[in-house]
């Protein structure tokens, strides 16, 4: 089948989408919308949302899997490996470059002035996504209340983020789906109210077209296809992490990087948001990879470099690996930690997309899909508040204790301990983007300044 876009002109494209992807999931997406379907006509503006909607079932980063199917609808798998791998490299170097800064200076007093002005920022920019996400996910009082349930599991009761997620999805497969189903209009409004509309027919963007004249099968699933592509990427992905359990053992911190960042590439579910309260809580709590506030500094490394957010795991994966470096030197040692936590992060998106892109079109109208999914997105609403709270505590307090109530575990910062300062600059800068609609990029840079300027030169030192 001959192309209408050449793979030159699609990877000159996705190279400048890789370094334009700044502003997480949302301004990625929009930006690839502004450049594939508004201004080159690669894909249907319709097409271009049932992609998304089957990439938010996914695990991973959407917006990275999203780039991942268009290009393998354009140009077949050197399309899919080209757009993918051009959204993520960008961004992996800058990052691999800051952690090894960070790990040599970020303890010197400049470096943690310059990230105590980012971390209130960062706490904004996720406060923000609360409201984002809750304003889009919950259009009826039952979402409303599959977000409070998750964010009580998980903010007091610390219940495990697989077991939310798959619960949510049940639940809201058996509210917004199976509930009017059975009940018809006697299924209450407050429970499955606000269903998503059918979706119209394609736009004719060239992708389209080449789905209408696909007379080699190319877009057909077959058992075949489907087994080669599963042993294939599933060999590339699971190899070198059943080579190092082999090599090293289990307890390796390398065997650990690997089986860790592989079983959450299964199971995050919900954005980068959502999965980062899940990694804190493993990463710091239960490895002890890093420290609280060292999770916020990661984080605010991924919110300025291009590339999905998720790319934060190279952080953690670099500093575990830096800090037992065994007979390596500690920086190389924490660079095959972060090149890692990349391949095994990343190489699951691949295997997800080439195994289900040619099944999708089967899920264009699936009701069971649509219901699930509408319950991960509420739940999602509800592990970000989690996040956002979690982050706040450990950024603006430096003692918090623990309240035992009712068979919760609940956070108890102390007043006398709170940074005043950064919670001001906090507001300041959510009030900033919400009201001066001012860019993250500008936000964190002038949080950076003003943090720095007030802890290094105006209130003593750090």
């Amino acid at each position: 089948m001959e192309h209408q876009v050449s793979f030159r002109e699609a990877f000159k494209v996705w190279t400048r989408i890789g370094l334009l992807s700044f502003g997480g999931p949302a301004g990625q997406i929009a930006l690839m919308h502004r450049m594939l379907v508004e201004e080159r006509k690669w894909i249907g503006n319709d097409r271009f949302l049932h992609a998304l909607n089957y990439c938010h079932l996914l695990p991973g980063p959407e917006a990275q899997q999203l780039a991942v199917y268009i290009g393998w609808l354009l140009h077949g798998t050197k399309g899919g490996l080209a757009a993918g791998l051009l959204f993520v490299v960008p961004g992996m170097l800058t990052i691999l470059a800051l952690s090894v800064l960070y790990a040599g200076f970020h303890q010197t007093a400049a470096v943690q002035a310059f990230f105590y002005g980012l971390k209130p920022a960062v706490l904004a920019i996720v406060v923000a996504a609360v409201f984002r996400i809750a304003a889009k996910a919950l259009k009826t009082p039952y979402l409303m209340g599959l977000a409070g349930l998750a964010f009580i599991a998980m903010f007091f009761y610390q219940a495990p983020f697989p077991l939310v997620i798959v619960a949510s999805g049940i639940l809201g497969y058996l509210g917004t789906s199976l509930c009017p189903r059975v009940l018809g209009e006697s299924c209450p409004g407050w429970i499955c109210g606000g269903s998503t509309a059918a979706q119209g027919p394609d736009d004719e963007g060239i992708v389209d077209i080449l789905l209408a004249k696909d007379s080699e099968g190319r877009f057909t699933p077959t058992l075949k296809r489907s087994l080669k592509v599963l042993a294939v990427w599933g060999t590339i992905w699971l190899g070198p992490v059943l080579l190092l359990l082999l090599l090293l053992g289990p307890e390796h911190v390398y065997t650990k990087i690997a089986l860790f960042f592989s079983k959450m590439a299964t199971v995050t579910f919900g954005g980068a948001y959502a999965v980062l309260a899940y990694m804190a809580q493993e990463a710091v709590a239960g490895y002890g990879w890093l420290q609280p506030g060292e999770m916020l500094d990661g984080l605010a490394l991924a919110e300025t470099t291009p590339g999905p957010l998720i790319q934060v795991v190279q952080f953690v994966g670099f500093l575990a690996a830096f800090r037992a470096p065994g007979l390596l030197n500690p920086y190389a040692a924490g660079t095959l930690g972060a090149l890692l936590t990349v391949w095994v992060t990343f190489a699951p998106c691949f295997l997800w997309i080439f195994l289900g892109a040619p099944y999708v079109e089967k899920l264009r109208r699936n009701k069971v899909m649509n219901g699930a999914l509408s319950g991960i997105t509420a739940a999602v609403v509800g592990v970000v508040l989690n996040l956002s709270i979690w982050f706040g505590i450990n950024a603006l307090f430096t003692d918090t204790g623990v309240l035992h109530l009712l068979g919760a575990k609940v956070p108890a910062p102390q007043l006398a301990s709170a940074d005043w300062f950064g919670l001001a600059l906090a507001a300041l800068a959510y009030l900033a983007m919400k009201y001066l609609r001012l860019g993250m990029i500008i936000v964190l840079a002038a949080c950076a300044a003003i943090g720095f300027l007030w802890k290094f030169f105006i209130s003593g030192g750090v």
